[in-house]
């Protein structure tokens, strides 16, 4: 029935400076000056049709996603469960869940997920990719998601 389709967006952090160089702990490893160039841009592109914005709470997915939040009068909603190792299952129940809702996490979990609706046959256009600052575009249809579109990452 036409209006029950809608988007859901899941995003890969934008790049951040090198692991090997930084020192500190891992989840306090800031985006790169080509990162925070790239967050604006990804801002403008999902603000259309975001309504919800939740992140890993590494710092380099907070920052990815705080311009789309402060464009949008939200809050950024860390959560544990996109870090990092996180069991993809929660965040793809939250896609489907949640038209609108963009999500921001790391390229393992994105891996996992895009692979997983791969290997059930659902249509992902633009083949497995999962740069940084890439984005999945989900088509949730009856609280299902029943493709992608991959966009690239912003120049």
């Amino acid at each position: 029935m036409p209006g029950d389709e809608a988007t859901s967006y899941l995003v890969r952090h934008a790049k951040a400076g090198s692991r090997e160089r930084w020192t500190a702990p891992d989840r306090d490893r800031p985006l790169s000056a080509p990162g925070r160039s790239q967050v604006a841009a990804l801002a403008t592109l999902l603000a259309p049709t975001a309504r919800r914005v939740m992140s890993s709470p590494y710092r380099r997915c907070v920052e990815t996603v705080a311009p789309l939040a402060e464009t949008l009068g939200l809050r950024v909603e860390e959560d544990e469960r996109l870090a990092e190792g996180a069991d993809p299952a929660w965040a793809m129940a939250q896609l489907a869940s949640g038209p609108g809702s963009v999500l921001c996490t790391h390229g393992d979990v994105m891996l996992s997920i895009v692979t997983t609706l791969a290997a059930a046959h659902l249509p992902m256009l633009g083949g497995m990719q999962w740069a940084k600052a890439g984005t999945w575009a989900f088509s949730i249809s009856h609280g299902q998601i029943v493709g992608g579109r991959y966009l690239p990452p912003p120049a």
